[in-house]
């Protein structure tokens, strides 16, 4: 009968504990946005790129950005760099970064410039809608790394070409040559640009300089098991560190080359051992707001699932059914 096969998973369940993968799978379809769930069924249960971009789609702006808290931390229906940035790892990861639309999305980046050429976090915000404290808005905002980096390393990446991508990778390479005191985030703006910018040897002689930086200023976890030896940054919650998984997110990265084998594995069986009882991965950012906890949850859960799988370490199960094609 058609109903037997969208039974057997659970059926099971009854007799076998699900696996890592089936328990996460479970927590993405009882808490994720759509656009999570579309996301998990196109990278894990081969579903079509098409309803992942109908989903990101709701968050694009008549402005050619992206807002309506597609990042968590920025609420409101404003397009906010930070966004953008986010909506460029979901077409990435489709294959998708091309087209009339990134060539909009380009000319809305342009108007948002700072004179340096660069993205600042936030858009000048005069609707006062809700941010997290940690991205604090201003009338005139500063170019930022932050969101600069992962911006132009994609857009080089999918070999896009546009007048505002000179100035902007202008602004990253100084920014990244000249970096003497930092912080991890920065460091992993600084990775997505130097993974995507099309000077390789370039890229590599910059990356090898900052993997000897995140390590003389332990801004890194090398062993997860004394995580209390390495100095909280300022700003960042308790236990907000990261490991090498976070700035080598690829075995591809130029980043992976700063860790050897064992450190490498030592983080991703930490990385594995972290899913929680219901399923999803933890946020270590501080908690500001109840609606971006929840949100940031299958976020976090499914760039877990993709560092795993992109390094042959992810567990396999049984995949619940998703969704139907609507008729």
């Amino acid at each position: 009968m058609p109903g037997d096969e969208a039974l057997a998973p659970a059926a099971a369940s009854a007799t076998t504990p699900p696996s890592p993968l089936a328990r996460a799978e479970r927590f993405i379809w009882l808490t994720a946005r759509v656009l999570e769930q579309r996301r998990y069924a196109f990278h894990f249960l081969g579903g079509e790129a098409d309803p992942v971009d109908a989903a990101l789609g709701a968050y694009l702006g008549g402005d050619g950005g992206y807002g309506h808290a597609l990042d968590p931390d920025l609420r409101g229906p404003l397009s906010h760099p930070l966004h953008t940035a986010h909506a460029l790892r979901v077409l990435d990861g489709l294959g998708r970064c091309s087209g009339q639309r990134i060539e909009r999305l380009c000319a809305h980046l342009t108007r948002l410039s700072t004179p340096d050429g660069a993205l600042p976090v936030t858009a000048p915000q005069p609707g006062g809608y809700p941010a997290a404290p940690y991205h604090p808005l201003h009338d005139d905002p500063p170019g930022d790394l932050l969101t600069t980096g992962p911006v132009v390393g994609l857009l080089h990446r999918n070999r896009i070409w546009h007048a505002w991508l000179f100035r902007a990778t202008d602004f990253c390479w100084d920014r990244v040559e000249h970096l003497r005191r930092s912080h991890p985030y920065e460091i992993q703006s600084a990775v997505a640009f130097l993974d995507g910018v099309p000077d390789r040897a370039r890229a590599a002689a910059a990356a090898d300089r900052l993997g000897r930086l995140v390590r003389e200023q332990r801004l890194v976890v090398l062993d997860p098991a004394d995580r209390d030896a390495y100095p909280p940054v300022p700003g960042y919650a308790p236990g907000e560190h990261l490991h090498p998984y976070d700035f080598a997110r690829r075995p591809d990265s130029l980043a992976r080359g700063w860790f050897t084998d064992a450190e490498l594995r030592r983080s991703l069986r930490f990385l594995a051992g972290s899913q929680q009882p219901d399923g999803g991965w933890p946020v270590h950012r501080r908690a500001w707001a109840p609606g971006s906890s929840l949100e940031r949850r299958p976020i976090a859960t499914l760039e877990a699932l993709l560092t795993l799988r992109a390094y042959g370490v992810l567990p396999q199960g049984i995949s619940l059914p998703g969704p139907a094609d609507p008729r």
